[in-house]
């Protein structure tokens, strides 16, 4: 799809005013998405590709750094010249649900609160509400809370009528 030679550009479209823009016709909305998409994707890969050339850089010192430290992950602070290098490598930590449950129980049985140890966060998955029965469902009304995310809006061209 070529864009209409009037389309503002992106610099263009960052200076001018919301309700301008609103008042644009579709097509020149529908164009500028179009190129927002284009330089979104651009943009991801090139910060990928920036990304995997600091750690091809870093990754090696700040595993290093962090040895010497006597630590397997965090953050690290290597010099390179006038810049200081923040390297952090993030904890991630996965719990068994299954063993858990099992720990919380034993907890129990010993006598002691498993509340004192394990984080218990209780919900419901919209699925299995929704086939709930009436009756109970209304039970859980006073428990749940619906919000809504961000509005996105996409403009596609009109298929052909065939």
């Amino acid at each position: 799809m070529t864009y209409p030679a009037n389309t503002p550009s992106i610099n263009d479209m960052l200076n001018m005013p919301t309700g301008d823009l609103a008042q644009m016709p579709v097509e020149l909305l529908a164009a500028l998405q179009t190129e927002l998409d284009h330089a979104g994707k651009q943009l991801k890969a090139a910060t990928t590709r920036f990304n995997s050339a600091l750690e091809v850089r870093y990754a090696t010192r700040a595993a290093e750094a962090r040895r010497a430290c006597g630590k397997d992950t965090g953050t690290v602070r290597l010099v390179d010249g006038d810049y200081t290098v923040v390297a952090d490598l993030p904890k991630r930590v996965d719990w068994d649900q299954d063993l858990l449950a099992q720990i919380a129980r034993n907890i129990a049985d010993s006598g002691e609160d498993p509340a004192d140890f394990i984080d218990t966060k209780l919900t419901v998955s919209e699925r299995k509400y929704g086939a709930l029965p009436e009756a109970w469902r209304r039970g859980f009304e006073p428990a749940r809370t619906v919000k809504t995310g961000t509005l996105k809006v996409t403009l596609e061209p009109v298929e052909a009528q065939k």
